[in-house]
Formats: C-alpha cells, structure tokens, sequence
C-alpha cells in the first residue's frame, strides 16, 4: 500500500528549529521527486521544497537559506529541516510523492 506519514511537527517559539519527517511505504523515495507543501490557516496549500532522484532541491523563496529537504534511502524516509522559524511559518506541512495521495500531514505553530 502507497502511504505517507508525516511526523516532528509541534510548537516552537521563533528562531527555533524543527525537523519533519516523511515515512514512505510503497514505493521507494529515491526513484520519485520529494516533496514538501504547507497549507497555512484560511490559505491555500503551497509549495515549499522539492528533491530529485539526483538529490537537486529547490526551494520556495521564502525558505530559501532557512529550510533544508533531505532524504534517506535506507529508511525510505525525506525530511525537512527548518531552521530560524518565523510565525509566517506556521501551517499544516505535507510530504509528496506522484504515486501517492496526500497525507494528513503535521502541524507547525511558531509562536511565542
């Protein structure tokens, strides 16, 4: 069964960080482009990060030099580092693959 299950997400004060996991079954993350959505309060869902089966990741401009997509092909697992949170931040983040429906995803708050 093709499944994502995204994980870390929490509260977090601003210039904090956090990691986000993306536990994939099914299939195998390294052949697929990864990546990461968010969906703030009353907004649509947006793209934030992606990775490539090369390992080349790009980057929403506003988390460009703050937030870092990885992935580990052992684990079947793609992360998102997020580091210097601000309250901008704060939304539902979702993992993406082309094989698999989206997730329930996990909540981010960046409040003081």
């Amino acid at each position: 069964q093709v499944q994502l299950v995204e994980s870390g997400g929490g509260l977090v004060q601003p210039g904090g960080s956090l990691t986000l996991s993306c536990a994939a079954s099914g299939f195998t993350v390294s052949t697929y482009y990864m990546s990461w959505y968010r969906q703030a309060p009353g907004k649509e869902r947006e793209f934030v990060a992606t990775i490539s089966v090369t390992g080349s990741t790009n980057y929403e401009d506003s988390v460009k030099g703050r937030f870092t997509i990885s992935r580990d092909n052992a684990k079947n697992t793609v992360y998102l580092q997020m580091n210097s949170l601000k309250p901008g931040d704060t939304a539902v983040y979702y993992c993406k693959a082309p094989t698999a429906s989206w997730g329930k995803g996990t909540l981010v708050t960046v409040s003081s």
